[in-house]
């Protein structure tokens, strides 16, 4: 499974880094999070309720931060355990730039994984196809958040 895009984040890079290392950011903007803790430096736990399809199962998520250059990028590597329902690991590669004159951001992103378990079993077209929903969906609450501050 791989995605990538890019977003417009109506903020200086400084504050979009700043807001992406925070876990209660990361957790008001993710789609079911429950919870997201740091348990190290770059590291951080999260539970997270989700629906693909048939399979409705809370997911025990561990992130860590990798290649880290501040202000400009990094590379998540995750993976989570759904119990019966599944499993996924996968990377995440996000890069920072200044667009407009250094008054917002553009965040460019590349994410490549991989699913067992029940989720492999109910289609990589379905799970593919919410896991697009639930990053557009954070990246508009993400830019949101900007907006409203």
């Amino acid at each position: 499974m791989e995605q990538a895009g890019e977003y417009r984040i109506p903020a200086v890079r400084k504050e979009v880094w700043r807001a992406l290392n925070d876990p209660a950011v990361l957790a008001r903007c993710l789609d079911g999070c429950r919870s997201m803790t740091p348990v190290g430096p770059d590291e951080f736990e999260a539970d997270i309720g989700a629906k693909v399809g048939p399979v409705k199962a809370t997911f025990a998520a561990a992130i860590s931060l990798r290649d880290v250059v501040p202000l400009h990028s990094y590379r998540l590597q995750v993976r989570v355990k759904g119990g019966a329902a599944g499993f996924a690991n996968g990377t995440a590669a996000v890069q920072l730039k200044e667009v407009d004159g250094g008054t917002a951001t553009m965040l460019n992103y590349r994410i490549e994984g991989a699913i067992g378990g029940k989720l492999a079993q109910i289609g990589s077209r379905l799970v593919e196809g919410a896991a697009r929903k639930m990053t557009a969906r954070f990246f508009e609450r993400f830019a949101a958040d900007f907006a409203s501050a």
